[in-house]
């Protein structure tokens, strides 16, 4: 079935959300953590969030801005297609943040229709981080666009001319969706109804694609700045397949700069669950974290 462009609600383009807040608890960026298996100190102990978790505190404001741009026979038919976080500082237990978010853009494409919203995330007035979200609605149907197109993180295709600077294997835990849809907040059924899952089309439980996310901020920690992960300030994705709980991943990371490194991420099906993987890294300092 798809849906005809009149359909999508292009008025809010542009519009922001009324702000929502969120207190950050101790207990939840420890959880977070656990169920992405990041064990890095800081992440584990709850000292700050894993770079990923600055998904979670907007995320009720974020699902409602993009959904309201989409028609009500699409909204289940939902893929994540891009997730691009830039990180001011990592997220502390104890503060109040402020979330707002807008649709920023609505593309068609050849087999449905790409919604991309901005987040802006605050304590006291001061930023701590701002994401793109692009969602990707399986049949939909738009002639053309409307707004911004997300922000681009492309590949360098050369980089395969020569082996990747460091490789990475992580494998999912077979409970992993459960936890990190208790964790994270977001209770898509298509990540632990397999039944539910298969009626939309998939072939069964698929793996939340930020969790794949969070598991290669992991990666990229370990490989660029495992003395102080605050230092990863930007990470960039874009989700090309779906992962499944049974599956073990490896992402190939290749330094492109000074502080810059592009990677890709597949399963051990074959599968390419992550392109144009793009990650920037701050100097050192003697601060880290409290910088």
């Amino acid at each position: 079935m798809t849906t005809d462009h009149n359909d999508f609600n292009l008025d809010v383009i542009g519009q922001w959300s009324e702000s929502m807040t969120f207190e950050v608890e101790k207990d939840r960026l420890i959880a977070y953590a656990a169920a992405t298996n990041d064990d890095a100190a800081p992440h584990a102990s709850g000292e700050y969030g894993v770079p990923v978790f600055a998904v979670v505190p907007p995320f009720p404001i974020l699902a409602s801005s993009t959904m309201a741009a989409v028609p009500d026979d699409l909204m289940m038919k939902v893929l994540h297609g891009e997730q691009d976080i830039r990180i001011h500082r990592p997220i502390r237990p104890g503060e109040t943040l402020s979330c707002r978010a807008k649709v920023t853009g609505v593309h068609g494409r050849s087999s449905g229709v790409v919604v991309t919203s901005l987040v802006e995330t605050t304590s006291n007035g001061e930023p701590v981080n701002d994401q793109y979200f692009t969602a990707f609605f399986r049949g939909g149907k738009l002639e053309g666009g409307f707004g911004e197109e997300p922000p681009a993180h492309g590949f360098d295709g050369s980089l395969h001319d020569r082996d990747p600077d460091a490789e990475v294997i992580q494998k999912y835990d077979e409970d992993q969706t459960w936890r990190y849809a208790e964790a994270s907040g977001d209770p898509m059924p298509i990540h632990t109804d397999e039944e539910f899952a298969k009626a939309m089309g998939l072939p069964g439980i698929i793996v939340h694609g930020l969790c794949t996310m969070a598991f290669v901020s992991r990666a990229v920690i370990e490989t660029a700045c495992p003395e102080d992960p605050s230092r990863l300030k930007r990470l960039a994705v874009r989700f090309s397949s779906t992962a499944f709980p049974r599956n073990t991943i490896t992402t190939s990371i290749w330094k492109t700069g000074e502080g810059t490194f592009s990677f890709e991420t597949n399963s051990d099906e074959g599968a390419s669950i992550i392109k144009d993987g793009l990650a920037e890294i701050a100097p050192a300092t003697t601060t880290g974290a409290s910088a």
